[in-house]
C-alpha cells in the first residue's frame, strides 16, 4: 500500500523503485517466493558473515520482500534488515557496487513509509547510487544510472531537494546506452522526454521498446521478472495511449506470414 504522501515527494517515491506498485499488485505466489528467498538469503548470510556476496544478496532479497508488503511497519522493518546487510557488505568491500546499489533501494523503501522526514533520506539515496555508479555502472542493467535519472527527474528541485533536469537527462540517456534492451531504461527515458514535451524523441524510445519486446520476453523469462513485466506492460500502454497507439497484451501475437488476402495483425 502506498503511504499517504503529498506532492512531488509522493511522485518520487512511487516512481523511483522499479515502479512496481504503481501499476501491479503482487500475487500471493510472488509474495511467498520473495519471503522464501529472503529467509534463505538471511540463513546464508548468517552462515558466512565474513563474505561479501551473501551480505548484498540478503539486501536484494530484503528489497524484494519489502517491496511486496502492504503494511508500512513491515516494509520498514524488512528494508532495515537490507540496509544493515549493505553496511555489513561495505565493511568487507568498501567499493562493492551491489551493496551501494541495494542500499539506495532499501533506503527508498524506508522513505516510502514516512510522511515527514522522507526528503531527508533522498540525499543518502543519491549518494548510494553515485557510489554504485562509481564502482560498477552495469549493476542491475545500468541500475545506478536509471536510479539517479529517476531521482533527478522526480525529486523536487533546489533548494527543496535534488531534482535536476540536466542530470536526469544525462543519467537516463546513459542507462539506455549501457543497457538498451532493459525495458525499464527505455520506459524511464521515454516518460521523461514526454514530460519535457519532446514527443518525437519519446516516440523513438517507445518504438525501440516495441521492437525489442519479443526478444526481451525470452531473455527475461524467469518468474522473478513477472511483476516487472506487468509494470512494464502498463507503462508501455500508458505511453502508447499518449500517441494514440494501440495497447498490447503481455505476449502480443506475431504478425501473420500467410500469403492470403487477410491483413497481418497490426504491429504494436
Amino acid at each position: 500500500m502506498i503511504p499517504a504522501l503529498r506532492g512531488p515527494l509522493a511522485i518520487l517515491l512511487t516512481s523511483l523503485f522499479w515502479l512496481r506498485f504503481a501499476f501491479a499488485d503482487f500475487t500471493p505466489a510472488e509474495r511467498s517466493r520473495f519471503e522464501s528467498a529472503f529467509l534463505l538469503a538471511q540463513t546464508n548470510h548468517l552462515a558466512a558473515t565474513h563474505q561479501y556476496p551473501p551480505a548484498w544478496q540478503l539486501a536484494l532479497a530484503a528489497f524484494d520482500w519489502a517491496d511486496s508488503q502492504t503494511n508500512d511497519r513491515d516494509r520498514a522493518r524488512i528494508a532495515q534488515i537490507g540496509i544493515d546487510a549493505c553496511h555489513a557488505a561495505l565493511a568487507l568491500q568498501t567499493n562493492g557496487a551491489e551493496a551501494h546499489y541495494f542500499l539506495a533501494l532499501n533506503l527508498g523503501q524506508v522513505a516510502q513509509t514516512k510522511t515527514l522526514g522522507a526528503l531527508r533520506i533522498v540525499p543518502r539515496i543519491e549518494q548510494a547510487f553515485l557510489n554504485a555508479l562509481a564502482s560498477d555502472p552495469s549493476v542491475d542493467n545500468a541500475g545506478p544510472d536509471r536510479g539517479l535519472g529517476l531521482l533527478y527527474f522526480e525529486a523536487p528541485g533546489w533548494p527543496t531537494s535534488v531534482g535536476n533536469r540536466t542530470k536526469a537527462r544525462k543519467h537516463l540517456l546513459r542507462a539506455v546506452e549501457l543497457a538498451p534492451l532493459h525495458p525499464g531504461n527505455r520506459l524511464a527515458l521515454a516518460e521523461a522526454l514526454l514530460a519535457w514535451r519532446e514527443r518525437p524523441a519519446a516516440r523513438e524510445q517507445l518504438d525501440a521498446l516495441d521492437r525489442d519486446w519479443p526478444a526481451n520476453r525470452l531473455r527475461l523469462a524467469d518468474p522473478k521478472w513477472d511483476a516487472d513485466w506487468r509494470v512494464w506492460l502498463n507503462r508501455r500502454n500508458a505511453l502508447a495511449a499518449r500517441f494514440k497507439l494501440q495497447a498490447i497484451t503481455l505476449d502480443p501475437p506475431l504478425p501473420s506470414t500467410r500469403t492470403t488476402n487477410s491483413l497481418p495483425h497490426p504491429s504494436p
